[in-house]
């Protein structure tokens, strides 16, 4: 009986394109990408640290935006700034390992971020259906264990694809017609069945996804439903209020998610050039406006801000 010898062959580095198709834009695609990138992690941390600066918005609401705003963070600075180096400097190897890591980071940002938008709509729906229970209900231990179950589901979902991909033989090129790396598009590189690694990378994550999304709609219908049983107008007005940055972040973070996921899964007559666009669009623009819409919306964090901005000016 003869033994079959396999041999799992990993290239040294990839080598990502950019936006393939756009070569000749890429410095000026690079402005805005720059510029979008700067203000999302300076309002994210700005946010972050009026945060945690201010005693009055140590609560649960406050607490989940801080993480919204880090998710943020993590999210386009482990793509932004390999973009800009590509476009710049033509810098586009990356280590195979590096590459699993940013695929990684990327993906479990985008399953922990739909996680903390359920943690913040459940927080809603506590502080508008059983408002006297809301301490009872949202404590430091509660709020520590949601956030362990949504870092954990996230990192769970995404873990078993490091070895979806390590497992696989790279005998063909090693050139990414991207600007970062993305599970489905190293595993097309392989020269072995990926089945597994496309069912896994579309039903798994985009389940979880899903359920996030079904409970989040059900929290809303019930908030409304008690909104609107609301004897007066202004409270109810007040209360929609509370919700209305938060449902434009939700917004914010799943059309363009969804939009950019099913046209690339199944527009075939779009160019690969928008897919990848809209792919860098959707890392920068929601992290981008995420802390603009909350900072607009909630006078909390305005009027800490305006403090802290007269604190520095001050000094």
């Amino acid at each position: 009986m003869l033994g079959t010898n396999f041999t799992i062959i990993h290239p040294t580095v990839f080598i990502l394109l950019g936006i393939p198709g756009l070569e000749q834009y890429h410095t000026w695609l690079s402005i805005p990408f720059c510029l979008m990138y700067i203000a999302a992690v300076l309002g994210n941390g700005a946010l972050i640290l009026v945060v945690l600066s201010e005693r009055t918005l140590h609560e649960p609401m406050y607490v989940f935006l801080s993480m919204l705003a880090g998710t943020d963070i993590l999210l386009s600075t482990t793509t932004v700034p390999k973009a800009l180096a590509i476009f710049w400097f033509h810098a586009g190897e990356i280590p195979f390992d590096a590459c699993i890591a940013q695929m990684f980071f990327i993906h479990v940002a985008f399953v922990a971020e739909s996680g903390i938008l359920l943690a913040m709509a459940f927080d809603r729906y506590v502080a508008i259906c059983t408002p006297l229970r809301y301490s009872a209900v949202l404590t430091p231990m509660a709020i520590g264990k949601m956030t362990l179950a949504i870092w954990g589901q996230s990192i769970g979902t995404i873990f078993p694809i490091i070895f979806l991909l390590k497992r696989l033989s790279y005998c063909r090129t090693n050139v990414i017609p991207h600007s970062y790396c993305e599970h489905i598009g190293v595993a097309r590189l392989a020269c072995a069945d990926i089945t597994v690694n496309i069912w896994y990378g579309f039903s798994v994550p985009m389940a979880s996804v899903l359920v996030d999304v079904a409970l989040i709609g059900i929290s809303y219908m019930l908030i409304l439903q008690a909104v609107f049983r609301l004897p007066s107008q202004d409270a109810r007005h007040k209360a929609l209020n509370t919700c209305g940055s938060h449902i434009g972040v939700i917004l914010l973070f799943f059309i363009p998610s969804f939009f950019t996921f099913l046209t690339h899964r199944f527009g075939k007559n779009i160019p690969h050039h928008v897919h990848i666009l809209l792919a860098n669009l959707y890392v920068l623009v929601p992290p981008m406006l995420n802390p603009i819409i909350y900072g607009a919306k909630t006078k909390q964090i305005r009027d800490s801000m305006t403090r802290m901005l007269s604190v520095v000016w001050k000094s």
